[in-house]
């Protein structure tokens, strides 16, 4: 069997033994999609390429903890790999935020007399970085179901109907978790004193 008929989770176990022609093939199918990933949260740029290239040297390392299924739950390997890439791009996005809250420390000495973009770009990066936390947190409380459908639809952009196929879930099953998920979501949220908890 040619590696172009060869599919993801089969890639990922022969790279998990060594085999460098697979791990190169997961590049190749992947890359594009994960650096769309990476380019959401970080931007164009050096840092989504940054994060990107970390993520595959975590997924070369990490191969062979994929797993295919999770206390009954199908994981599909682009799910896993957009996970992998996504907390890499928000390590990223956090490191990125400390360094623009330190340069806004040192400079914030005159800031009265600033009113040029620069200085209102720090607070906002920084502020959306917390919220990026918090979010992140919130979605990392989230049942197995509700996390995954969310994710898909939301840092993937897919349909629900492309949710359900990828979860290989019925379809009204996928919006019951998507809906309850955002619910859930927006409590969390409100526990943080983040925008959008108004009952």
């Amino acid at each position: 069997m040619s590696l172009d008929a060869t599919n993801l989770e089969t890639l990922l176990a022969e790279a998990a033994q060594g085999n460098h022609a697979s791990f190169a093939a997961v590049y190749q199918r992947t890359h594009t999609h994960l650096f769309g990933v990476a380019v959401r949260i970080l931007g164009q740029g050096q840092a989504a390429e940054e994060a990107l290239q970390e993520a595959y040297v975590s997924i070369w390392k990490n191969a062979a903890s994929f797993k295919s299924e999770v206390g009954g739950q199908t994981i599909q390997p682009m799910t896993w790999l957009i996970a992998i890439v996504r907390n890499k791009a928000l390590d990223a996005y956090r490191a990125r935020a400390r360094r623009k809250e330190i340069d806004w420390d040192e400079s914030s000495g005159d800031a009265d007399d600033i009113a040029d973009t620069h200085s209102l770009s720090a607070v906002q990066l920084l502020d959306q970085a917390m919220q990026a936390l918090k979010i992140d947190a919130c979605m990392k409380a989230l049942d197995g179901s509700y996390r995954q459908s969310l994710a898909l639809a939301y840092y993937q952009g897919l349909s629900h109907s492309e949710v359900a196929a990828q979860m290989g879930a019925p379809l009204g099953s996928v919006k019951a978790w998507i809906r309850r998920g955002l619910d859930k979501l927006k409590t969390c949220l409100a526990a943080q004193g983040l925008h959008g908890g108004t009952a």
